[in-house]
C-alpha cells in the first residue's frame, strides 16, 4: 500500500490535501489490520502459553492486558511507519523517551510492584486461594495484578497489598503443600502419668477424623516447667486450609481435655505463693490509743 499511489488517485477527483488524505487511509487501514490480526493470532498464542505453565485464569487476565497494550502499541508505530509520518514518529519517540525517563523517576515505586508481580507470576510463591502470612499479616489470597494483590483476612477485611511487600520479605504459606503439621503442648502435673497422657494425646488424634492416620501422630515430651511437664503432640491433616485448621485444632484440644478430666489427669496453671512480714521501725514516740 503505497501513500504516493493513494494520493494520486485522490488527487485525480480534484480532491485538495490529498497527500495527507492518503497518509490518514494508510495510517487506518493499517492500524486496524495489523490489530486485528494481533488480537486474533498473539492474544490466543499468549493465552494458550500462559495456560501451559499452570497460571490461574485469573492471574493471566493482566499479562492479556500487557499483550494488548504491546499490540496497540506495534499497531502504532506500523502504522506511521507506512503513512511516511517518518518525522512525525522521530520526534514522537524523542517525547516519549523523555517522558519514559520522567515517569521512571516519578514512578519508582510503581515500577518496583510491577516487577515484583512478574516475580509472583513466575516463581509462584502463592495462588490466588492460599492462606498466606507475612509482616504480622495473614489472609486467604483473592486477587493477585501486576501492582498490587488482595487479600482477604480472618476477620473479613480486605487488604490490599503492594507485592513488593510480599516479595521483600518472608512470605508463610501453610498451604502451599497438601500435607500441613500442627503442633500443640499438653501441660500434666507432675505426679501424673506420663505414660497415661501420652496414650490418651494418640487415641483422640487417632479418633479424629480430620487427623491423618499416615503420617502418624506423634508425642514427644520437651519441657520440665515450673508447675508442669510439657507433651508436644504432632499431628498431620490433609487439604489445609484455615477453617479446617482451627476447627480440627479446636476439636482435638476439647476432646484431649475431657479426657484428661475422666482419668484425673491434671491440667496444672502457674502459681505463686508470696510470703514475708511488715516490720515497722521508729515508732517509740507514737502515743497509744487513749482509753475511753
Amino acid at each position: 500500500m503505497q501513500v504516493g499511489a493513494i494520493a494520486d488517485f485522490i488527487d485525480g477527483f480534484g480532491i485538495p490535501a490529498a497527500t495527507a488524505i492518503a497518509s490518514a487511509v494508510v495510517f487506518l487501514v493499517a492500524f486496524v489490520a495489523i490489530y486485528v490480526i494481533g488480537k486474533a493470532i498473539v492474544i490466543p498464542l499468549v493465552d494458550r502459553s500462559l495456560e501451559s505453565r499452570d497460571l490461574d485464569a485469573h492471574a493471566r487476565k493482566p499479562l492479556k492486558k500487557l499483550t494488548s497494550i504491546v499490540i496497540v502499541f506495534v499497531a502504532i508505530s506500523v502504522a506511521f511507519g507506512l503513512a511516511e509520518f517518518g518525522n512525525f514518529l522521530q520526534s514522537l519517540a524523542t517525547i516519549a523517551a523523555a517522558a519514559t525517563l520522567a515517569i521512571g523517576f516519578a514512578m519508582q515505586d510503581v515500577l518496583k510492584n510491577f516487577v515484583a508481580g512478574i516475580f509472583i507470576y513466575t516463581d509462584k510463591p502463592f495462588r490466588i486461594g492460599d492462606w498466606i502470612e507475612w509482616d504480622g499479616n495473614s489472609g486467604v489470597v483473592e486477587d493477585i495484578s501486576l501492582r498490587v494483590s488482595r487479600v482477604r483476612t480472618f476477620d473479613n477485611e480486605l487488604l490490599t497489598v503492594p507485592n513488593s511487600n510480599l516479595t521483600d520479605g518472608v512470605i508463610k504459606n501453610p498451604v502451599a503443600k497438601e500435607q500441613l503439621r500442627l503442633k500443640f503442648v499438653f501441660g500434666i502435673g507432675y505426679d501424673d502419668d506420663i505414660d497415661k497422657a501420652t496414650e490418651i494425646i494418640l487415641e483422640e488424634a487417632e479418633a479424629n477424623e480430620g487427623i491423618m492416620a499416615d503420617p502418624a501422630p506423634s508425642v514427644r515430651l520437651i519441657e520440665l516447667g515450673d508447675s508442669s511437664v510439657g507433651l508436644q503432640s504432632r499431628i498431620w491433616i490433609d487439604n489445609p486450609s484455615r477453617a479446617d485448621f482451627v476447627k480440627t485444632r479446636g476439636e482435638y484440644v476439647q476432646a484431649v481435655k475431657e479426657r484428661f478430666d475422666e482419668e484425673d489427669i491434671n491440667i496444672p496453671y502457674p502459681n505463686r505463693t508470696i510470703g514475708g512480714g511488715l516490720e515497722l521501725s521508729n515508732v517509740a514516740g507514737l502515743a497509744e490509743p487513749a482509753d475511753d
